[in-house]
């Protein structure tokens, strides 16, 4: 049986993919996104793992939201219910692992620091030029496992509440580009609902739309947008004060935090700050 196949470019199909336990142990996919793109909630078979080189994805399950970003990886298990929303235009890389060659990857949906050997791992199963001398596959898909499992998760996740209203009143802060202070959802005091948010969410409601602005912080610069723009928008007060918070969060500045995808893991391309 073989181990590895293509799929054709294009949107991504789950139609396509080998029944579960069938089929070759890895399938790669190189696909663009248009800016807004969305795919409803579906699922697969396989464990997926995406990477962006360009543009942003949002994915969100019922009870959390992540934002991929260029050169970090999402990696979804198999049977996970998920949606995506593309921001920008979006060059995404995708494998899809048999489930049954997967048990040591993690059990739940994260983003992914990514490394230079799984970065070159990807881009080199996912290239469709025909000359390409073939991958030793014996040899490479033990190697991709054993670095995806090693990886650092990257504080890219937002828990979401599972009352109707609670989500709504969520879903409008995630919505806005420059998300201030809203009223509660009708009907809720607004005690009520900081103690609802710790409650549901694991998160204070400060807390919560802290990591909030972080996941919008994240995707207004994958857009390329300047710093100091982002950082007056979601109300800091200074630029040095928005990467104070960025460093603490995420553990670089807001400027290191975005490479070139495709060129290694260099600084972000100079902004107008």
């Amino acid at each position: 049986m073989d181990k590895f196949a293509m799929l054709p470019s294009g949107q991504p199909g789950v139609s396509l993919l080998p029944p579960a336990g069938e089929g070759p142990w890895l399938v790669a996919r190189c696909s663009r996104l248009a800016a807004g793109h969305r795919i409803k909630t579906h699922r697969h078979a396989r464990g997926q793992l995406m990477w962006v080189a360009a543009g942003s994805l949002f994915v969100r399950t019922e009870r959390c939201a992540w934002l991929l970003p260029p050169s970090r990886a999402l990696w979804v298990p198999a049977g996970a219910d998920h949606a995506i929303v593309a921001h920008g235009e979006v060059q995404l890389r995708t494998l899809y692992l048999r489930a049954d060659g997967a048990q040591a990857l993690p059990d739940a949906c994260a983003v992914l620091e990514v490394t230079a050997l799984l970065q070159a791992l990807i881009l080199r199963l996912t290239a469709s030029e025909p000359q390409a001398p073939p991958l030793r596959m014996d040899l490479a898909l033990p190697l991709l496992i054993a670095e995806i499992a090693q990886l650092p998760a990257c504080p890219l996740a937002l828990p979401l509440p599972a009352d109707p209203a609670m989500r709504a009143y969520c879903d409008r802060i995630l919505a806005d580009d420059a998300p201030g202070d809203r009223a509660p959802p009708v009907g809720v005091h607004a005690k009520a609902l900081y103690r609802r948010f710790l409650a549901e969410t694991g998160l204070s409601h400060t807390q919560w739309r802290r990591q909030a602005l972080l996941l919008q912080a994240v995707r207004r610069l994958s857009a390329g947008e300047p710093v100091t723009q982002v950082a007056l928008d979601l109300g800091y007060e200074s630029p040095a004060a928005f990467s104070t918070m960025f460093k603490r969060q995420l553990g670089c500045t807001p400027r290191s935090f975005l490479p070139d995808a495709l060129g290694g893991r260099v600084s972000i391309r100079k902004s107008r700050a």
